[in-house]
């Protein structure tokens, strides 16, 4: 597992695609806007290494017998939902703030975990065999992996390919033998600064002629034509300076908005490409624990 200062040099090595203030962020570890919240969640690689909270931020892999981040895990138990719980707990504890680079993903894992194995048993794809062994490799390199699902939607009395701008939801424009090539954006994401990875899922259900909207996947943070702008708020500026009186040092979250541009998803990496009839499944299968889990972000600023 990693230690802060390795997950911090992980970050260093990502090619910059984030901007803010109309300006790109050539570090995320120490430009102000970003700094911080990617101390808070190097926080959870130091407290995964002390004994005292071992046992509440790691778990042992069903996939590798390895001892990993319970935030790459899967929840296969009434004690693991209790454990997610207490993890987020002891995380807002700790840092005083989110770390919302985290939860999302985490969530989306075991969402699309439940639904891919479905697709495969009824469809005979083979989505499931394809997230365990990236699974395997994201346990493996212990990385940090923020979660998207909102799409902008634009006319939401539209459906998505009713749309007078196509690409206000996410959607595949071309398959190949090898991947799939996505265009569109996801909104005010949580965390991407302080990730490695973005696990991609479908924001809604969706019908028949929507079926290029139902798309599943995982890409590296800095995957060639993803543009990440950072959101603004009235008191960001807040962030550039120093003193006793900033609330949180390190600590907070931040969302983006992510603007795919003719990506290209490899095929190992593709979890869903067009079953429409699996999109609520997802969805549900997304808020189930993620509402639990947020009930012990609440409890932990208590």
């Amino acid at each position: 597992m990693k230690t802060p200062e390795e997950y911090k040099e992980s970050l260093r090595k990502m090619k910059p695609n984030i901007y803010k203030f109309g300006e790109l962020i050539e570090d995320v570890t120490t430009h102000p806007a970003t700094k911080r919240t990617v101390e808070g969640h190097a926080q959870i690689f130091e407290a995964s290494l002390k004994p005292e909270y071992r046992s509440i931020l790691t778990t042992i892999s069903h996939l590798t017998g390895e001892r990993v981040s319970r935030y790459l895990s899967i929840i296969g138990s009434a004690d693991d939902m209790i454990a997610n719980v207490r993890m987020k707990r002891l995380m807002f504890n700790l840092t005083g703030t989110c770390t919302g680079g985290r939860c999302a993903g985490f969530n989306a894992i075991n969402a699309m975990w439940a639904t891919t194995y479905d697709m495969d048993q009824e469809l005979g794809t083979d989505y499931h065999k394809r997230l365990q062994q990236w699974l395997k490799n994201a346990q493996r390199n212990d990385i940090t992996l923020a979660g998207a699902l909102t799409d902008p939607k634009g006319d939401r009395s539209k459906s998505p390919s009713q749309q007078n701008d196509p690409d206000m939801n996410l959607h595949i424009i071309e398959e190949r033998e090898d991947g799939i090539v996505v265009r569109g954006a996801k909104v005010m994401i949580c965390g991407v600064a302080a990730a490695n990875e973005i696990f991609v899922m479908p924001g809604t259900g969706y019908k028949e002629d929507d079926k290029d909207y139902a798309v599943s996947f995982v890409i590296p943070r800095d995957i060639e034509n993803l543009t990440i702008v950072e959101t603004t708020r009235p008191s960001d500026r807040r962030e550039f300076e120093e003193g006793f009186d900033i609330p949180v040092d390190s600590g907070g979250i931040t969302q983006a908005y992510l603007l795919f541009e003719d990506v290209f998803i490899p095929r190992e990496r593709v979890f869903m490409c067009g079953e429409y009839q699996y999109t609520t499944e997802a969805v549900m299968n997304f808020i189930a624990p993620y509402r639990a889990a947020i009930g012990g972000c609440v409890a932990g600023q208590g």
